[in-house]
């Protein structure tokens, strides 16, 4: 399973200069040895490998994000069926992530789009019709949002008091064509100034303008290093918390940049196979979602150390499904999509050989 060869050394001399380094907790090395089973499970999965995929009691009990945020189902769904499906041009890539997003459900884009009988675009965006697909699908006992965080709702949308949350979240993207929100953000020269454009919307926290200008910056139309620029989610600062009993001089900020600049030294201190995404290392938004995922997996394996929400269950559970051999595929720009598809190839092509000597062994000893 191991691709090494693809494995890139880039640790480069760490950015923040700061007098008081954080001190670790024993849930700091949990950190690194978490992120590089994560992705060995993950890369059994890509070549169809049947369950369970790893020894860990913990990660073969209950449900966790991918290491890489954009291997985690919902950001393939968005890259692949929202992102690169048909030719659309800025706006209306804009449009279409954040209509996505606001739900971030595949269940409900695809009520949508089978409702509508048409594409999904500025162009066929009809407050009242999208609105009686959802509140069709509600009726039903259908549940239209994500229940991976909580999406809040405003009060009202350009003065106008609204009757429900959906109808809402469209009124206020109606408004963001009316008013050119869509083509100021596609001018935005930094990730940072995109992400202030998007914290200034109405029902919109800084953890959610986060994760939308990184699922904006997926597409064809923006080309920010995933490196710039990072805001620490509830549960990545409750990871942080469990990983470090002191942070000296850092921010939280600085912690996240810290462990990415810092990953390679420390999966060769604890001498760890971690397989990168095909030569691309650990961003900083990877590094934010491990420090959450963490956060849930030392309430199984560290329960003594305290979070600042004091949880202490796993909620969801791991439910084994079959694994697919559909590629997962990236955004292009990247570069990986390629390597991804030889991966898969030359691992299946060498079980299969091994299986056909097998059989060609046993084949003698019983002739």
């Amino acid at each position: 399973m191991k691709s090494t060869a693809l494995r890139k050394n880039v640790a480069a001399p760490l950015s923040i200069i700061r007098k008081r380094r954080p001190k670790a907790s024993v849930v700091f090395d949990s950190y690194w040895k978490f992120a590089t089973e994560r992705q060995t499970v993950f890369n059994k999965r890509v070549v169809g490998e049947i369950g369970p995929w790893t020894n860990d009691p913990i990660l073969r009990a209950h449900k966790f994000t991918n290491a890489y945020r954009a291997s985690d189902r919902v950001s393939q769904y968005l890259i692949k069926n929202v992102l690169y499906s048909g030719s659309f041009d800025a706006e209306n890539t804009i449009f279409r992530t954040l209509l996505f997003k606001i739900f971030n459900k595949i269940e409900t884009w695809e009520l949508l789009e089978s409702g509508l009988e048409k594409e999904i675009s500025l162009n066929t965006f009809n407050v009242p019709e999208y609105s009686r697909l959802l509140e069709a699908a509600k009726a039903s006992k259908r549940s239209i949002y994500s229940a991976a965080y909580i999406m809040p709702s405003g009060a009202s949308s350009n003065g106008v008091r609204t009757g429900s949350k959906h109808r809402f979240h469209l009124e206020l993207l109606k408004s963001l064509e009316k008013n050119g929100f869509f083509s100021q953000i596609s001018h935005a020269k930094s990730m940072k100034e995109g992400y202030e454009l998007l914290l200034s919307l109405p029902s919109i926290g800084p953890f959610l303008a986060y994760q939308y200008i990184t699922d904006l910056n997926y597409s064809a139309h923006f080309d920010y290093s995933e490196q710039e620029f990072v805001i620490p989610g509830p549960g990545a600062r409750d990871g942080i918390r469990k990983c470090f009993t002191d942070f000296g001089d850092y921010s939280e900020i600085d912690i996240i940049r810290m462990m990415s600049e810092e990953q390679e030294a420390n999966f060769d201190r604890l001498n760890l196979p971690f397989e990168s995404l095909w030569g691309r290392p650990l961003q900083l938004i990877d590094c934010q979602n491990l420090f959450c995922e963490v956060d849930k997996y030392a309430r199984v394996k560290h329960p003594e150390i305290i979070g600042r929400t004091g949880r202490s269950r796993i909620k969801q559970k791991f439910q084994p499904t079959t694994p697919s051999l559909n590629l997962p595929w990236y955004p292009p720009k990247w570069g990986i999509n390629a390597r991804v598809s030889e991966f898969q190839r030359s691992i299946i092509d060498r079980t299969t050989q091994e299986t056909f000597s097998f059989e060609q062994k046993s084949l003698k000893l019983f002739a």
